[in-house]
């Protein structure tokens, strides 16, 4: 067993040194452990940054990958899981059947409370970055991918127009994240699930809280990252919603191709209009689940689905939004980070 970290910077220097002997997971490891003990700004800002300088490092070559889930008997009602029940066959169960899992109670109310205070503390950080008045250290450092490597552009200010930032920009809420993800084994269910460890992605990974006056623009992820990639995305509400806030409207079937995008009445090239929207929820009618605080979907990206926003919401709604893929078929245009 390794002597522990005497000192923030002790912890640096050692993290260091294993990154540049390519050992990725074990310098994050060692980070973790540190940062579990004292939290330190410096230490989560190091961890956003080895977990994307290492993903070049880490293997990636996965030959056998588990076969892709197939569209099976459609349920007539979404089933509810508790996070009790979750393991492989009952995702992939799900997955097959109404193209999604709804989880009941995956962390607590005081939990999703507290997540939820984060998200504030995320994006006033965000719109305080360069003024006379910072906020505190953690809550936003403004994450740089490989240059060259990566286009990031006007990324970040389209995120935060629609009432989210990306979580890698608030090392301490990036922490939070892989922190939830390991202790309520989801990540363990995610490798399980694509044969891999996976990895995150800087710009599909984010703090939202959504405005009412959000658009509600229905699609399938696969649009944009490509039908080949495998995923599978971790949407975890912190407050009640779909009911008097934007909560989710779902297809909940299997759809095993892209649906047809950009057509009369879609509001981008790669979401979906309404009326091809009614064809393809004929045989399974649209939902639109109540969730709950600490309540979650866990989707891939070929499900359809879109925010939900009425007239008569009157209650931002907050959410963090995870998306894993699997290291062997990474995306292109994603930024990754090792997980």
């Amino acid at each position: 067993m390794s002597t522990p970290p005497a000192t923030v910077q002790d912890a640096l220097d050692r993290s260091g040194a294993l990154v540049e002997q390519r050992r990725v997971r074990e310098a994050i490891t060692l980070l973790t452990e540190a940062n579990r003990a004292v939290r330190d700004p410096l230490v989560e800002a190091r961890l956003v940054e080895i977990r994307h300088e290492g993903f070049d490092a880490i293997d990636r070559a996965n030959p056998d990958p588990p076969d892709r889930v197939v569209a099976g008997a459609t349920n007539p009602a979404l089933v509810e899981r508790r996070a009790a029940d979750l393991d492989v066959e009952v995702l992939r169960e799900d997955l097959a059947s109404q193209g999604c899992v709804l989880v009941r109670g995956l962390v607590d109310e005081a939990e999703a409370t507290r997540l939820a205070a984060g998200i504030d503390a995320a994006l006033d950080g965000f719109d305080r970055y360069g003024s006379d008045d910072p906020a505190e250290a953690g809550w936003h450092t403004p994450f740089r991918p490989r240059p060259g490597a990566y286009r990031v552009g006007g990324r970040r200010t389209w995120v935060r127009s629609s009432g989210a930032v990306w979580t890698a920009d608030a090392p301490r809420m990036l922490f939070e994240l892989t922190e939830l993800v390991e202790r309520t084994g989801i990540g363990a269910l995610v490798t399980e699930y694509l044969g891999e460890r996976p990895a995150l992605s800087a710009n599909k990974c984010t703090l939202r809280r959504v405005p009412l006056t959000a658009m509600a623009g229905w699609h399938q992820d696969g649009a944009f990252l490509g039908e080949e990639v495998r995923s599978l995305n971790l949407w975890l509400g912190l407050t009640p919603c779909g009911v008097d806030s934007p909560g989710l409207d779902l297809v909940p079937r299997r759809i095993d191709r892209i649906v047809e995008t950009g057509t009369e009445g879609a509001i981008f090239d790669w979401s979906v209009a309404s009326d091809v929207v009614a064809r393809e929820a004929v045989e399974a009618p649209v939902v639109r689940p109540e969730f709950r605080a600490g309540d979650a979907l866990l989707f891939d990206h070929m499900f359809l689905h879109s925010t939900a926003v009425t007239d008569a919401m009157v209650r931002e709604r907050y959410a963090m939004e995870t998306w894993f893929f699997a290291p062997s078929a990474y995306p292109e245009g994603q930024i990754p980070l090792v997980l």
